[in-house]
C-alpha cells in the first residue's frame, strides 16, 4: 500500500471589507504550517493585481475575479496544499459556481462566511474604503452602494466581533480537520 497523499483543501472566506477575512486566514496558515501542512493564502488584493489585472469592479468583472481565484485554489487544493481564501466574493452565483468546480473534482471545500457587522467593519476601515464611500469618493463599495449576498447556508458562519482570534481559528481549524478528514476515509474506502 502507497503512502497517502496529504489532503488539500480550500478555506473560502467570503465577507465584507474589513471583516477580519485575512487575520483569521493568516493565523490559521500559521497554525496549519506548525502542524507541516502545505499551506497558501490566496490574499485578494495581491491576486487582483497579478492574476486579475485589467478587470474592474462591475458585477462580470467580479465574477470573473471570484471563479479565476477558485480555479487556482482548487489546483492547489487538488495537489495537496491547504488554499486559504479570504476574499470578499460578494455575489451568490459565482461563489456556487467555485463550489460546483470543487465538487466536480473531489476536492474539499469549505466556506465560511465571516460576518462581521457593517458598522464594525466600517469602524475598523484599516484601508479608508468605507470614509472614501461615505465621502463620496469612491463608488461601487460592496456593502454600502453595492450588494454583499450573503451566503445562505455556510459551512461556518463567524462574526468575528468580540471572538478573540484563538477562537475564531478554533473554529474554522475544526471545520478544515473534519473536512479533509472525511475525504480521506472515502477515498481510502474506495481504494
Amino acid at each position: 500500500m502507497s503512502a497517502q497523499a496529504p489532503t488539500g483543501a480550500t478555506v473560502w472566506l467570503t465577507g465584507l471589507s474589513g471583516a477580519g477575512k485575512t487575520t483569521v486566514a493568516d493565523a490559521l496558515a500559521e497554525r496549519l504550517r506548525a502542524e507541516g501542512r502545505a499551506v497558501e493564502v490566496l490574499d485578494g488584493d495581491e491576486l487582483r493585481t497579478n492574476l486579475s489585472a485589467g478587470l474592474g469592479f462591475s458585477r462580470e468583472d467580479r465574477s470573473t475575479h471570484v471563479r479565476r481565484v477558485g480555479f487556482v485554489a482548487e489546483l492547489l487544493a487538488r495537489h495537496g496544499v491547504v488554499a486559504l481564501v479570504p476574499v470578499i466574493a460578494p455575489y451568490a452565483d459565482a461563489r456556487a459556481d467555485v463550489r460546483r468546480h470543487h465538487d466536480e473534482h473531489g476536492t474539499p471545500y469549505v466556506e465560511v462566511h465571516v460576518a462581521t457587522p457593517l458598522a464594525e467593519c466600517a469602524r475598523r476601515d484599516v484601508k479608508g474604503l468605507y470614509a472614501k464611500a461615505q465621502a463620496g469618493e469612491l463608488t461601487g463599495m460592496t456593502g454600502v452602494d453595492d450588494p454583499y449576498e450573503e451566503p445562505e447556508a455556510p459551512d461556518l458562519r463567524l462574526d468575528t466581533t468580540g471572538v478573540p482570534l484563538s477562537e475564531a481559528v478554533d473554529q474554522v481549524h475544526r471545520l478544515l480537520t473534519a473536512s479533509t478528514t472525511d475525504t480521506a476515509l472515502t477515498t481510502e474506502e474506495a481504494s
